[in-house]
């Protein structure tokens, strides 16, 4: 890292995220990206948005213990660390290359693409402590093809979600927070190299656009959070977490044994 570990734990924890963090080299990067491909042609419908615990095989696992994400999420969270849940998204190119007369055809498409709507992660209900998301970049992501924005401050709380009126939310119980209770002018996009990270807190304000261009944006997503946090009861939407392991450090409380 070329930033001092005292430095990304002031700017966390002012804005919630950190963004374009080295993590993977050259080699490292087509390995995984072989390694996806093959996974991909496996479960090409699920790639998406639904291909849950992927941390279960062995290559992903060592993408999740990479030394270079671990250094910040310890940083961050201390020294004892558990992985929650990981997952493949996949923003796929589903318009056409558009040429002048397909244009405005391809405008009026674009409302039905998928995307992801203004949320929380902390929807999830992990109480006792942060949880921390990694979105390691396998292909650049870039504004035309969805990539990840974010508003700069995790400290207003959980905030009000409801269903989603629009059309094509890829999130799985369809939520969003009302467009009133977020200052999307702040909206900062974070745009990633393949290869790279961003990291943004549980209670941090995101979302995604469609993609509209041809190129693919595919990321690792993966959760973190101390061993002292545990899961809420909650009888309207019961949770179940059943591949959670421990990645760094010890855990004295056991709340996910």
């Amino acid at each position: 890292m070329t930033t001092s570990v005292t430095k990304l734990q002031e700017n966390y924890n002012q804005q919630g995220f950190l963004s374009a963090l080295p993590v993977l080299n050259g080699a490292e990067l087509r390995e995984a990206r072989q390694a996806f491909s093959e996974l991909e042609k496996e479960f090409e419908e699920y790639t998406q948005y639904s291909l849950h615990n992927v941390h279960l095989y062995p290559w992903v696992m060592g993408l999740s213990k990479h030394p270079r994400i671990l250094e910040v999420v310890k940083a961050i969270l201390g020294p004892d660390v558990i992985l929650l849940d990981s997952r493949f998204i996949c923003k796929y190119p589903t318009l056409k290359a558009a040429n002048i007369q397909e244009k405005e055809e391809n405008k009026a498409d674009e409302s039905k693409l998928p995307y992801v709507a203004w949320h929380q992660d902390m929807y999830w209900g992990i109480a006792g402590g942060p949880v921390l998301s990694v979105w390691l970049a396998l292909d650049d992501s870039l504004k035309e093809n969805g990539a990840l924005q974010v508003i700069p401050s995790h400290c207003s709380g959980m905030l009000l979600h409801r269903q989603a009126v629009r059309p094509g939310n890829m999130l799985s119980v369809n939520q969003e927070i009302p467009e009133e209770l977020v200052q999307v002018e702040e909206a900062v996009l974070c745009l990633l190299s393949a290869g790279q990270m961003s990291i943004h807190d549980g209670l941090l304000v995101q979302a995604s656009d469609a993609n509209t261009s041809q190129k693919r944006r595919c990321g690792f997503v993966i959760r973190y959070f101390p061993t002292c946090a545990s899961l809420t009861e909650d009888p309207d939407r019961p949770r179940k977490f059943h591949a959670t392991m421990l990645v760094s450090g010890t855990d004295q409380f056991n709340h996910f044994s």
